[in-house]
């Protein structure tokens, strides 16, 4: 009898140490449905060669479930259109894990209609990773139980963004410009929302909106801040819109500041060259200098691609669906996405929560500045001799922002 005992127990233990590792050795198929073409196209490159280096290194026993994550990539030409034709073709081809992340347009779209065919598909059910589109709708009024976002929202970055401008005493008169498209109407409206909060006797003396990847001169934006009076210039543009436009405000002679969300983003610091030291500006989830494995990463990149390791919240897509895979015991989106929901894991920038109520990463953010690369921050993107130094971090609770979602759950 105590035998049988014995034996039963070892088979439980074995059983559950099998269970536990069930996944071992699968192939998550992933989907990056993104801009790879056009005036946009080289941050979209930049990411390509992002996701196939942190794919490789939390495959296998880079993550707790043992799986290999596989990346493929289909170029949107950030078109709504052109990304749902891109989703259907994924799925038919049996991925059911979609990544998305510049442009909240297509991010909009991606989120409905993968929330429909799960509706319509029971069984066939995918999961939305967004890694950058930061329309604070996504998680609000728009939220879907199936849409995970990686990035800060805007409402969060400008929290900490405001927090840190609301000490800067020699801001007093702001100007705000942005793409024509929801992310830049969202920026413009927390802006001023936020610093009227924080500092009510700072003056928004502009606001313009222009058409996404399509300016290419922006000097006559920059003649309309200058002639504003604007100390401060407050954009979230990325890729071409920012680099193109940081460039009119050195040709222009803009002297103020410019506050950022994407001032990394490829092609922005050869741009910037060195003017801006002191002056330019970045909020987000991480930057050059992070030190520890971030740090040996992008050193290895760039060794391997002649690149910068810029959109380092990557990590946190693979830590955290690495992590719900291993508590789910599957891959399956059904239960991976029940196991990611709420999910809290360690990162490269210490603990972070994929809140339950509206899957909304909640994670540390970061202010930097534009200066000259020193010995204590030390790393020069595009070899242009300047660096982001951290200027100050925000914890997790300092950007934290309510939610309206009423998250329909399956």
């Amino acid at each position: 009898m105590k035998f049988v005992l014995h034996s039963v127990a070892a088979l439980a233990i074995a059983a559950c140490a099998g269970s536990a590792i069930a996944q071992k050795g699968e192939t998550v198929k992933m989907v990056r449905i993104d801009a790879l073409t056009g005036l946009l196209g080289p941050s979209g490159i930049n990411q390509q060669k992002t996701y196939q280096f942190l794919a490789d290194k939390f495959s296998g026993a880079g993550n707790p479930a043992g799986v290999k994550f596989e990346m493929s990539f289909i170029d949107n030409k950030l078109s709504p259109t052109e990304s749902l034709n891109a989703l259907k073709a994924s799925i038919d081809g049996g991925v059911r894990y979609i990544i998305q992340g510049n442009g909240s347009s297509v991010a909009l779209a991606l989120s409905d209609a993968v929330t429909k065919h799960n509706e319509r598909n029971p069984g066939k059910e995918v999961i939305y990773l967004n890694d950058s589109a930061v329309d604070p709708d996504l998680t609000n009024s728009k939220c879907s139980y199936w849409h995970f976002r990686f990035d800060a929202d805007t409402s969060m970055k400008m929290e900490a963004m405001s927090s840190f401008m609301a000490e800067q005493k020699d801001i007093k008169k702001v100007y705000i410009l942005g793409q024509n498209y929801s992310h830049g109407v969202q920026v413009a409206r927390y802006t001023k929302e936020t610093l009227a909060r924080r500092r009510p006797d700072i003056q928004i003396v502009g606001e313009d909106l222009h058409p996404l990847a399509q300016v290419r001169d922006f000097a006559p934006y920059i003649a309309k801040i200058k002639a504003s009076g604007a100390d401060t210039l407050v954009t979230g543009n990325w890729s071409s819109d920012l680099s193109l436009l940081v460039k009119a405000a050195n040709e222009g002679g803009y002297t103020g500041k410019i506050f950022t969300y994407y001032t990394a983003a490829t092609g922005t610091p050869t741009a910037l060259g060195t003017n801006g030291a002191g002056r330019v500006f970045q909020i987000a989830g991480g930057h050059y200098n992070m030190g520890g494995q971030m740090e040996k990463w992008a050193k290895e990149f760039k060794a391997k691609y002649n690149d910068d390791l810029i959109s380092v919240q990557f990590a946190h897509l693979f830590t955290t669906v690495g992590a719900a895979m291993a508590k789910a015991k599957s891959t399956d989106p059904v239960k991976v996405a029940a196991a990611l929901s709420g999910i809290d894991v360690k990162s490269f920038n210490g603990e972070i929560q994929m809140r339950k109520s509206d899957h909304q990463l909640q994670q540390p953010l970061y202010m930097t500045v534009w200066q000259k690369a020193d010995a204590k921050f030390p790393y020069s993107p595009e070899n242009t001799g300047m660096t982001l130094a951290l200027v100050k971090e925000y914890p997790n609770y300092v950007s934290s922002t309510p939610t309206s979602c009423q998250m329909k759950r399956p």
